[in-house]
C-alpha cells in the first residue's frame, strides 16, 4: 500500500440510518450478522431534546485506524499494526485477550466464536486497487466520504463552520 493516508468522514447532517453501509461491508467482508459474526460498521442512533423539539442523529461508525491506536500499543501478541495509516489485524496471531477492546475508546473491536479479534481494515483490498472503500462507494447521501486524511480534515473543518454560522444566524433571526 502507498505511503499516503486515506480516512472517512462522516458528516452526520446527511447520515439518514439507511444502514447501506453497514450492508456493503457485511457484504464485503462476507459477514453473515446473527451467525457469530460481529458487524464490523454499525449505526447507533443519538436522540437530543424533549417533545416537541427532539432531535434524532445517526452516527455510523468503524475503526477510526487512529494515529496513535490505543489497540495497537496494548496488543501483548503484536496481533494488531498500522500499515499506511491502516490499523490491521492478524488473526493468526491475536490471542483472544481482549486488551485491545478495553483499550479502544470507541468499543470498536469485535470478536467472533473463534474468540478472535476482527475489526474494519479500511477495505485494504480495494484501496490497493484504487477504488474506495465500500460503504463510501455505496452511501447513498454522501454522509461518508472517503479521502486524503488533509483533504477529510478539511472537509470536516468547513462543515463546522458551517454548522456554527448557521446556528449564530438562527439564533439572531430568533432573538
Amino acid at each position: 500500500m502507498n505511503n499516503v493516508k486515506h480516512t472517512i468522514y462522516l458528516d452526520l447532517n446527511r447520515c439518514t440510518g439507511c444502514y447501506a453501509c453497514v450492508v456493503a461491508c457485511m457484504d464485503q467482508n462476507d459477514l453473515q450478522a446473527g451467525q457469530g459474526q460481529p458487524l464490523w460498521r454499525q449505526i447507533f442512533i443519538v436522540e437530543d431534546g424533549t417533545f416537541p423539539d427532539v432531535k434524532v442523529t445517526f452516527v455510523s461508525m468503524a475503526c477510526m485506524h487512529c494515529q496513535e491506536a490505543p489497540c495497537l500499543r496494548t496488543c501483548p501478541a503484536g496481533a494488531i499494526k498500522k500499515e499506511a495509516g491502516v490499523i490491521l489485524v492478524n488473526q493468526d496471531l491475536c490471542i483472544g485477550c481482549y486488551s485491545c477492546s478495553m483499550a479502544c475508546p470507541f468499543g470498536v473491536p469485535r470478536f467472533g466464536q473463534d474468540g478472535k479479534m476482527q475489526k474494519c481494515n479500511l477495505c485494504i483490498a480495494r484501496v490497493e486497487a484504487g477504488l474506495e472503500p465500500a460503504c463510501t462507494r455505496i452511501c447513498p447521501t454522501g454522509a461518508l466520504k472517503f479521502g486524503e486524511i488533509n483533504e477529510m480534515m478539511m472537509q470536516a473543518e468547513t462543515n463546522t463552520i458551517k454548522r456554527l454560522v448557521n446556528s449564530r444566524v438562527t439564533s439572531i433571526t430568533r432573538g
